[in-house]
């Protein structure tokens, strides 16, 4: 009898936490989907430490930011500007404090160091516990977001981590597009009928990619897309649904790639983007946008659908050229190269900048190729 109750005892307990569990990720999900339509940092620091806070009934949330991270001079331009509340957004170097930038650290307040308390948190209450989380990027470690509790049991040493990892995951990323945009409004390098960045955005973006590439010897690949047959769409339904076009396919692609990934238009019907990966990684990510655009549904002023498709050229570079302007200059060259193979083999596919035209038109799906014609 004892023994079974000690079971169904164990089994309320895990259903209950595995409740609890699903709550606090429905609730984080929700902050989530708020900063992602964040207009501006203001905004989205406002959601950060402001709606945050009330969600999860916490004392206070406060986000620090490494001075020397890529995105800081952007985001101190956007502090500039729209003055956010100073009390929840700090910034220092983290050469200074003795933290690990890998996993979240949990547990009482008093378990950190006092400079650490200074220059993340401020003044706390006695027996508060927090939850300090490494906000990291693929350019490094970008700062931390502290979560603080009046209970000294809300945040403990040796409790899952999982969510808050995760949350921690998508604060970053959310961070380094709020910085990005931040940059777009500074320099006025945005598209204004796709609401993408423009070429020249574009290009001081690739060489900065090829920069950390070389650093870090890893790949990058250029996606540069063109609409097949846009002419025909402008002189068969107007120039009007024409820019309808666009507008859905730059969204179409934008969703299709990864977070944290430029995406711009080029010129006219062209667009661009940089990738971080390798070649296979390239033809996935192609291959996912090529479809998304295909089962665009675009509708002219009668209501009838406008087919779309995309043709994509794609050349990647390993990490290890010195002249970054040359090798921008030369990636762009070569992924323009492999899309005007793309085009003539059939349009609607991928074609990499290695790929011969021989090897392209085998590559080629006749059907797709004659719906086009």
């Amino acid at each position: 009898m004892t023994e079974s109750t000690n079971i169904g005892e164990r089994l309320r307990s895990l259903v209950n936490t595995v409740q609890r569990n699903e709550r606090a990720l429905q609730r984080f999900q929700q902050i989530e989907l708020r900063l992602i339509e964040a207009e501006d940092f203001a905004a989205f620091l406002d959601i950060l430490t402001g709606e945050l806070v009330q969600v999860f009934e916490l004392r206070a949330a406060t986000l620090w930011l490494d001075d020397g991270a890529r995105l800081a001079a952007e985001l101190h331009a956007a502090v500039a500007q729209s003055a956010p509340a100073s009390g929840q957004l700090r910034w220092g170097r983290t050469a200074g404090l003795d933290l690990s930038a890998s996993a979240p650290q949990l547990g009482p307040v008093d378990m950190l160091s006092e400079d650490v308390q200074a220059a993340l948190l401020g003044a706390t209450p006695d027996n508060a516990s927090a939850a300090i989380l490494p906000l990291r990027h693929r350019s490094g470690l970008l700062g931390y977001l502290s979560l603080v509790s009046e209970s000294s049991e809300r945040f403990a040493e040796g409790m899952a981590t999982d969510l808050l990892a995760r949350f921690a995951g998508f604060v970053s990323a959310g961070l380094v597009n709020v910085a990005q945009r931040e940059q777009l409004k500074h320099l006025g390098m945005t598209d204004s009928l796709t609401g993408l960045p423009n070429r020249r955005y574009f290009e001081m973006r690739l060489e900065e990619e090829l920069q950390r590439a070389a650093r870090h010897a890893v790949s990058v690949a250029c996606l540069f897309m063109d609409l097949d047959y846009f002419k025909l769409v402008n002189d068969t339904h107007g120039h009007a649904v024409g820019d309808r076009a666009l507008a859905a396919v730059g969204a179409c692609i934008r969703s299709a790639v990864r977070l944290g990934e430029t995406v711009a238009r080029f010129g006219g019907e062209e667009f661009v983007a940089v990738l971080q990966g390798d070649r296979a990684n390239a033809n996935v990510v192609a291959e996912r946008v090529r479809r998304a655009v295909q089962a665009l549904v675009v509708r002219d002023n009668d209501g009838g659908e406008v087919p779309v498709t995309l043709s994509i050229g794609v050349a990647v570079t390993p990490g290890t050229t010195a002249d970054k302007g040359a090798a921008a200059r030369a990636l762009i060259e070569a992924a323009d190269g492999a899309l005007y193979r793309a085009k003539r083999t059939g349009r609607n596919r991928i074609v990499f900048a290695d790929c011969s035209e021989d090897e392209a038109a085998v590559d080629a799906t006749p059907d797709e190729a004659d719906s086009q014609d």
